[in-house]
């Protein structure tokens, strides 16, 4: 305790010497999201990291930075200790509770707000104005607008583009969670002109049944590669042998690339158009 009241006040200091939220670029950045870790070396800015979550796994030199605890629950006392002159977390990954405890720590903090697929390149963009790289993140979050607008123009030129197929992009297999609205896979299926069966569940991520599965009747089924589908039991496939996406083989397996709102996304949407093309 007497650690963090010490270094409250050296931020206090620190705060009341500064005219302005952001006196100078940050050189020091403690990153509270994987997602960010990942921008955060994607804009080239390694050697301004000063510490990370556990869960920050890419890229893998990021597993050597000194480490907060999780995202949900960091270590204040490790925060401090990383000496930084910023905080960056997600509005959808961070509970608000850590944004306000940082707060009144005195911490400089950033909110990255941008949770769906067309709101990265601008959320790249203001975040490259917070850290003083305002050309180098124009650049990057233009080339990856450049590239969802390619995928979207391949689809409009399509001729299959009268009946988008209807797919369902598997989470976790038991029980069985799907991708519903709201995230980041969804909108990557809706750009590549597919009908999500779970686009109109009420949650991100809901809970379905197989008789809901069969009802529905996906054309493709897309089953994500993470630690929760590690191993695909051969019953969900038997339950769901009615289906046509079943019979004719359209089951596909998928890398964790749609699971974080990174550049490398669009790696991700690259894959399940491969797919794709296989049918």
């Amino acid at each position: 305790m007497k650690i963090i009241k010490f270094c409250l006040l050296i931020m206090l200091i620190w705060m009341m010497l500064c005219s302005a939220a952001f006196c100078a670029p940050p050189v020091r950045i403690v990153s509270l999201a994987p997602s960010i870790t990942e921008i955060l070396y994607d804009l080239g800015l390694e050697n301004r990291i000063a510490a990370v979550t556990v869960f920050c796994d890419y890229p893998s030199r990021a597993k050597d930075k000194p480490k907060i605890g999780g995202f949900a629950n960091p270590s204040l006392e490790a925060i401090i200790a990383a000496r930084p002159d910023l905080v960056i977390m997600t509005e959808d990954g961070n509970p608000t509770e850590v944004y306000n405890k940082l707060r009144k720590l005195g911490m400089n903090t950033y909110v990255f707000r941008a949770k769906r697929l067309r709101e990265l390149p601008q959320g790249i963009r203001h975040l490259g104005s917070v850290l003083g790289i305002e050309h180098r993140a124009l650049l990057r979050a233009s080339e990856i607008d450049a590239q969802l607008n390619n995928f979207a123009g391949k689809v409009q030129s399509s001729s299959s583009r009268h009946l988008p197929r209807k797919v369902l992009f598997i989470i976790q297999p038991e029980p069985l969670i799907v991708a519903g609205p709201g995230t980041v896979i969804d909108d990557a299926l809706t750009l590549l002109g597919l009908q999500n069966i779970a686009s109109d569940a009420g949650a991100p991520y809901p809970k379905y049944s197989i008789e809901e599965v069969v009802r529905r009747a996906p054309d493709v089924i897309f089953i994500g590669q993470g630690p929760m589908t590690r191993s695909i039991p051969k019953t969900l496939l038997r339950k769901l042998s009615s289906l046509d996406a079943v019979k004719k083989g359209h089951i596909y397996y998928t890398s964790e690339l749609l699971y974080r709102l990174t550049p490398r996304t669009i790696l991700g949407i690259e894959e399940i158009a491969n797919h794709l093309n296989k049918i």
